[in-house]
């Protein structure tokens, strides 16, 4: 059940589901203390982050957000490519 931390619509929801990702497994991501994967102050005319970290079962997803408000937005999520999974397995395991 996604929280009250996230704003999710149909739009958000629908993209990411796009990606075989549910918005459960983004939050995840982003409350499992993710690493900063990057920072762009201009997408699209908002500020976004983007963050590289793993769900509970250990599927390790990026995940993009804005801040809405006093919510965080995910604007997408999808699987790590492989050398992302592979630079996060090391960060993680220093």
């Amino acid at each position: 059940m996604p929280t009250q931390l996230f704003d999710w619509d149909e739009a958000n929801i629908g993209h990411i589901a796009k990606h075989d990702v549910k918005p459960e497994e983004a939050e995840q991501v982003i409350l499992n203390d993710p690493f900063d994967f990057g920072f762009d102050p201009d997408a699209n005319g908002e500020q976004r982050w983007s963050y590289l970290g793993e769900r509970d079962q250990a599927r390790i997803l990026m995940v993009v957000i804005t801040l809405r408000g006093e919510k965080i937005r995910v604007v997408t999520s999808f699987e790590a490519e492989r050398r992302d999974r592979v630079a996060y397995l090391k960060m993680k395991a220093v």
